[in-house]
């Protein structure tokens, strides 16, 4: 079994797990330390737990909760992959603390999480601009609201939410060079990460890891239609910390890379071009 640690903050630790096991390899038992929730992504396993069988594969959840000991076999196949959230304890209470829930061992392949699991997987892969902590605490979310069969109903923000969305906002566009996470924005107007996430989200449209990546791309953007600094700079000014990540989202958010974004701007900004002086050249390879 390997394990690399993808983020950990205060409120949420998320790890990728990958495990080579097979039908010869003796299991042992382990014990869950924290809730979490793993979603399994390829690969399957059986688990066994407070006297229950489950046997899971691609798209199943394995449900952690304190104290619990478990024991996982891979009697068909060899071998899994997980992406876990290791929830702490005012989490999991802003959540929902629920034994009925927490309790429950595992969670098969449902549609509800497991778009959910594959968009938490394409952000721990880079191919989102959303928060890795945002979408941990919303797949913890969603899942109690699956497995209870209850969904809150949004209520309407009041005026005082929208001010403290706002002026967060505000203070993420200024700070946006910095690195900000989910804790920080949340201490902003002083309130909890799950909470704020939800009120962020619910009065702007996207959620704080959004807005902050867009806002250097706004700030990118304006630099790149001048000639005064190089790419790299542009990159590492506005807040990202890899050139290729900054190319990379560039390119997905504006449909051309930084650097034919530059010689198009100055074109245009010097009266030559044409209408179409933002689109890639074709491909002729």
């Amino acid at each position: 079994m390997t394990a690399t640690t993808l983020l950990q903050r205060q409120s949420i630790t998320v790890s990728d797990f990958r495990c080579s096991a097979g039908p010869d390899d003796r299991p042992f038992a382990e014990l869950h330390r924290r809730h979490s929730i793993s979603y399994v992504r390829k690969g399957s396993f059986g688990c066994q737990t407070r006297g229950r069988s489950h046997e899971l594969v691609a798209g199943s959840v394995l449900v952690g909760h304190p104290g619990d000991e478990y024991l996982c076999s891979h009697d068909h196949v060899c071998g899994d992959e997980c992406l876990s959230f290791f929830l702490a304890p005012e989490l999991v209470e802003a959540i929902g603390d629920r034994p009925d829930i927490w309790q429950i061992g595992a969670a098969p392949p449902l549609p509800e999480l497991m778009v959910l699991g594959e968009l938490a997987q394409a952000v721990a892969c880079g191919r989102s601009d959303v928060g890795l902590d945002e979408i941990g605490q919303h797949f913890a979310s969603r899942f109690v609201e699956v497995v209870s069969g209850r969904r809150d109903k949004p209520r309407p923000a009041s005026a005082r939410d929208r001010r403290r969305a706002v002026e967060t906002a505000l203070w993420i566009d200024a700070h946006s060079h910095q690195e900000i996470d989910l804790e920080q924005a949340a201490a902003q107007p002083g309130i909890s990460p799950f909470h704020f996430l939800r009120l962020f989200s619910a009065v702007l449209g996207v959620t704080p890891h959004q807005y902050l990546v867009r806002s250097r791309l706004r700030h990118a953007a304006r630099l790149l239609a001048d000639d005064g600094l190089s790419i790299t700079d542009i990159a590492y000014d506005v807040g990202f910390r890899d050139l290729s990540n900054f190319v990379r989202t560039f390119h997905r958010a504006a449909g051309i890379s930084p650097l034919r974004f530059r010689q198009a701007s100055l074109r245009k900004g010097n009266g030559s071009g044409d209408g179409n002086f933002l689109q890639e050249p074709p491909n002729l390879h």
